[in-house]
């Protein structure tokens, strides 16, 4: 009993190859900021001011077991953590995330930088917290844009032209004399 050999098509020298195919890119977006803080009026205020002065999308929560489930779910490029959180502290969801973020993001070496809400009472805290490299720095209670913008300048691209959004700059009024 004899054996077929099968035979595949040779490519010959004048057969063009065919195209290679294009590199299939993702678009990433705006970088993402996870605030956690349990006031919503510190909370609105930090949400419009980063995304009217700064290229970001602000995702906001009261409660640090919230914080840590989003963080577990989406890439961020900065956190924002109150150090008064009501169901954990600030200090210890940051503890829980340098452990967990990596692992729940492959690709990722750690977790991004983290900017601490500070109350006086806490400034002994995070002097503590500061000898980490991720820490980049602390806002005070209630929270000023200066500094906020100051803190986040190397951290998030700004805007081309700021938005107008929330009402954080003033409308523009035409001159007009008194008669």
């Amino acid at each position: 009993m004899a054996t077929k050999r099968l035979r595949y098509p040779q490519r010959t020298a004048e057969e063009p190859s065919p195209p290679p195919a294009p590199p299939v890119v993702i678009p990433k977006g705006p970088p993402r900021v996870l605030l956690a803080e349990e006031s919503l009026p510190y909370r609105r205020v930090i949400r419009e001011a980063l995304t009217a002065f700064r290229e970001c999308e602000v995702d906001d929560t009261p409660s640090g077991e919230h914080a840590f489930e989003m963080a577990l779910r989406r890439e961020y490029s900065l956190f924002i953590f109150s150090i008064p959180l009501p169901d954990m502290p600030g200090d210890l969801l940051d503890r829980l995330l340098v452990k967990a973020y990596p692992l729940a993001h492959r690709g990722t070496h750690t977790a991004p930088p983290i900017l601490f809400l500070t109350r006086p009472a806490d400034m002994q805290l995070f002097e503590s917290l500061k000898r980490d490299v991720r820490v980049r720095g602390s806002l005070s209670f209630p929270p000023r844009l200066d500094q906020l913008l100051t803190l986040t300048s190397t951290l998030l691209p700004a805007r081309s032209t700021p938005a107008a959004s929330g009402g954080l700059l003033p409308p523009v009024m035409p001159f007009s004399q008194p008669s």
